[in-house]
């Protein structure tokens, strides 16, 4: 884990120097066009006409940014930082970079979690269901819906969603901006409820359609897989119902893929975010600050948070590799010899 986070922030660091129009470069030309717009009265001691700043003033700004230093110990120095999670302060918003990330969090642990609790409430039981009757009008009913779902992306969907009961074409339903009304803190405690699920209605319906494919497909796969083995025709020939062969024996073998991406998949979705999503409902989350610092080449931004989700993504991994010992003890991880 140590290597992949170092070799990620090394890679990306590297990338982040080649790349051009650096915060710096940025502040230059936003300051010229500023003067050349005809309002630069209060910035006459930093502005000269059309010759821009003079260099004294440049390396200033340079040594302002930390880029007066070597790239080398630019990086150690940040590494240093991001060792104690001193992530420091974003160029664009002047704010630190841990609390601009704890107030896009709602936004993201809003669409992710609902998206997963959608996600598997409904795709383990619709999967087994597709197991059992593989090969039935409802099977392949089922699975032409969900695969039409899936090929649909998830920013088409909301405009359609948008037109139909968003107020575009046809009925006005739902809301279309933020995760809460205009005096969400005056409602009472249910109205404040109804009112938070009222907003996420369309933004999870658009974001959970594409996962529903992929986690119903899988889980029918890994029951059928269990119920054409040999062990469920000895469990037949005994006498056993169907209930107590599919719930008592390939329940507890067929879920072990599914379990086993449990922890991953529940601690992404606290963190990640949908540009798309985010962007066509108006919702300030995780995806739309990390499209709008790599825009704005707010560096602290970028690579502090590449670097939380970084350990968040291996510490998944690590719980999801684990997860298979604990839920089938025949797993080792240990060499043969």
């Amino acid at each position: 884990m140590i290597p992949t986070l170092f070799g990620v922030m090394l890679l990306t660091f590297i990338v982040t120097q080649f790349v051009p129009g650096g915060p710096v470069e940025q502040l230059l030309s936003q300051m010229e066009g500023f003067g050349q717009a005809g309002e630069v009265a209060g910035s006459a001691s930093m502005y000269r006409g059309d010759s821009g700043l003079d260099e004294e003033r440049i390396e200033h700004l340079r040594e302002l940014y930390g880029f007066d230093k070597p790239p080398v110990a630019r990086f150690i120095a940040m590494m240093k930082n991001y060792l104690v999670f001193d992530f420091g302060s974003s160029y664009y918003y002047h704010q630190s970079v841990v609390e601009l990330v704890i107030s896009r969090m709602p936004v993201s642990m809003s669409l992710g979690l609902w998206s997963f609790i959608i996600v598997y409430g409904v795709c383990i039981p619709l999967g087994i269901k597709k197991a059992v009757t593989d090969g039935s009008r409802f099977d392949v009913m089922s699975s032409t819906a969900i695969l039409v779902g899936y090929a649909i992306p998830g920013f088409v969907l909301a405009i359609v969603l948008i037109v139909l009961f968003g107020g575009g074409s046809f009925w006005n339903i739902f809301p279309l901006r933020g995760i809460v009304s205009d005096g969400w803190s005056e409602m009472s405690l249910m109205n404040k409820i109804l009112d938070y699920l009222w907003h996420m209605v369309l933004p999870i319906s658009s974001g959970a359609v594409g996962s529903l494919a992929v986690m119903t497909m899988l889980t029918k796969n890994s029951f059928l897989e269990e119920i054409r083995k040999q062990y469920v025709l000895t469990a037949r020939a005994k006498g056993l119902s169907e209930n107590q062969v599919l719930y008592k024996h390939v329940f507890r073998n067929g879920i072990i893929p599914i379990i086993t991406g449990f922890p991953g998949y529940f601690i992404a979705a606290f963190f990640t975010g949908s540009l798309l999503i985010e962007t066509i409902f108006s919702l300030d989350g995780m995806g739309l600050l990390a499209y709008q610092s790599v825009l704005n080449r707010d560096y602290p931004v970028v690579l502090g948070t590449l670097y939380f989700f970084t350990i968040i993504g291996l510490f998944s991994r690590l719980l999801s590799d684990l997860s298979y010992v604990v839920v089938d003890p025949r797993i080792s991880f240990d060499s043969a010899e």
